[in-house]
């Protein structure tokens, strides 16, 4: 039985020393290993889990876009605030590609993304054959950007407007807004001005949105420094932009969208956008979990919009007027063309009270990006924009009338995907659910030694308890035999007096 126990003793013992080396080996080791695969998996690299996503990405994106139909057309031209109404959402699925992609030896990678949309009616409100009245874009914005211009060039192009029956609002399909629509103006505001819009024949606001790349994009692959993975080192050659009036405003930052560097803190993130001519920085907001995955979700500060004056360092980005809107004009060929958020939401209140039908909420118009924090690779975003333009009765140009200044709202887009399906499946089992194996390993291997070597110690106690229980007792059986003769003497003393009695 001794024997047993002592076996059992050191069993248990070696039991809970092993659980303890190996907890202890996961507790130092666990990380480094985790940290290693997603190293290992997020670079830009085609032996990564994550080169193929990066390089098609196979999750779905879709583009809804609102447009904002004026109703009183006729009362706008009086000097009467506009009255809009929100129509659509018209729903595209839209399929991103890289192609051109050349690794370089400095530890960069360059690429082109095209990006191809095709329509969804049963995702969508309505179809692109549904007319919307909307402003002129072409002639308002050419009206404003003659403004300046001596007397009879804006009488000349009132009358080549009037000769064309050009008006300051039309009646056009959604599909012809969105991807273009023949218009002699153009061919006549260039022959009156010459080179005030760099292109012919057809105009359409996502004319260039369609089978089209964002530019050629450097970015860092991570390879040396994973810190720098994704991260953009020029966009169509360029370090820098030259839109704005500040060193500031035109630098590139960030990455381009799509993916950040691993290891992220719960501070802030930075991209490039081509659409918006700048670089955005998305201020952390809280932590949350996309279908089991723990994310941190970014949103865009009030001072993304701000003007110069609010947000002293936007000063690059003017001329302004109230925040929440930017001008995007050096951009977009000069237009009056202005970017904000839906509905004006987080801007200037006297924005949206200059018209009537908007309605900006953070649910329905705030963008967001949730980031798997781990990997830096993005679990669910929804990236909102509208597009605003700038409308206003111009001298000697009749086809403006009474128009009072306003910042119009045209549309507002919102870009959205989200991880699913088998991409999610492996993402997790990958990236989220083998470290975790290896975190909670160490806790239950730390866990299981302490009752192994207690109970070891438990039962080498009771081993040696019983041993100096069981030794002591042969000499405590010889101390009794001991008095037994000890007392015979006793015995006879006490009996030598009766005998000498008897003798007596």
């Amino acid at each position: 039985m001794a024997v047993a126990r002592r076996t059992l003793s050191v069993g248990l013992g070696l039991a809970g020393v092993a659980c303890a080396l190996l907890g202890g080996c996961l507790l130092l080791v666990g990380p480094v290993i985790i940290r290693q695969q997603v190293i290992k998996n997020v670079r830009i690299d085609p032996s990564s889990i994550s080169f193929q996503m990066w390089k098609d990405i196979p999750v779905p994106f879709y583009l809804s876009v609102h447009f904002f139909e004026v109703l009183n057309p006729k009362q706008v031209l009086q000097g009467a605030k506009p009255v809009l109404s929100q129509r659509g959402p018209y729903v595209y699925r839209e399929y991103r590609i890289k192609t051109n992609i050349t690794f370089h030896d400095n530890d960069t990678v360059s690429y082109l993304e095209y990006r191809n949309l095709f329509f969804q009616p049963d995702m969508s409100n309505g179809t692109e054959d549904e007319y919307i009245v909307v402003p002129n874009i072409m002639m308002m914005g050419a009206a404003v950007m003659m403004e300046k211009l001596p007397n009879f060039l804006k009488i000349l192009l009132s009358g080549a407007l009037a000769g064309l029956k050009q008006e300051a609002f039309m009646n056009r399909t959604v599909g012809e807004i969105m991807w273009g629509y023949e218009d002699p103006l153009i061919d006549a505001i260039n022959a009156i001005v010459p080179g005030m819009i760099p292109f012919k024949g057809k105009f359409g606001l996502f004319m260039d949105f369609n089978n089209s790349n964002s530019g050629l994009f450097t970015v860092n692959t991570g390879m040396r420094n994973i810190s720098q993975v994704h991260m953009v080192d020029s966009w169509n050659g360029l370090k820098k932009v030259n839109y704005w009036r500040s060193s500031q405003c035109n630098m590139i930052n960030g990455t381009a969208g799509e993916m950040w560097p691993p290891f992220m803190s719960p501070t802030s993130l930075e991209f490039y956008s081509p659409d918006a001519c700048r670089s955005m920085t998305l201020v952390y907001e809280q932590s949350g979990k996309f279908k089991g995955v723990p994310t941190y979700r970014f949103v865009a500060p009030k001072t993304l919009f701000a003007n110069g004056t609010d947000y002293p360092p936007n000063e690059g980005f003017c001329p302004c007027m109230q925040s929440g809107i930017q001008n995007v004009s050096t951009c977009r060929l000069n237009a009056p063309m202005f970017i904000s958020h839906p509905h004006f939401y987080n801007a200037d209140p006297s924005l949206v009270n200059a018209v009537e039908g908007l309605h900006p909420s953070k649910d329905q118009h705030g963008l967001f990006l949730d980031v798997h924090p781990m990997t830096g690779i993005p679990m669910n975003c929804s990236i909102k924009l509208q597009l605003n333009l700038y409308i206003k009765q111009v001298s000697g140009i009749i086809q403006t009338g009474k128009i009072k200044p306003v910042v119009l709202p045209l549309l507002w887009f919102a870009e959205s995907g989200s991880i699913e399906g088998s991409v999610l499946k492996q993402f997790y089992t990958n990236l989220v659910l083998l470290p975790l194996v290896l975190d909670y390993l160490q806790y239950i291997f730390l866990g299981l030694s302490v009752p192994l070597i207690i109970s070891a110690a438990v039962l080498v106690a009771m081993s040696q308890r019983g041993a100096s229980e069981k030794s002591p007792g042969a000499p405590a059986r010889q101390s009794k035999a001991a008095p037994s003769s000890e007392t015979t003497p006793l015995l006879q003393d006490t009996d030598t007096p009766s005998q000498d009695g008897a003798e007596a």
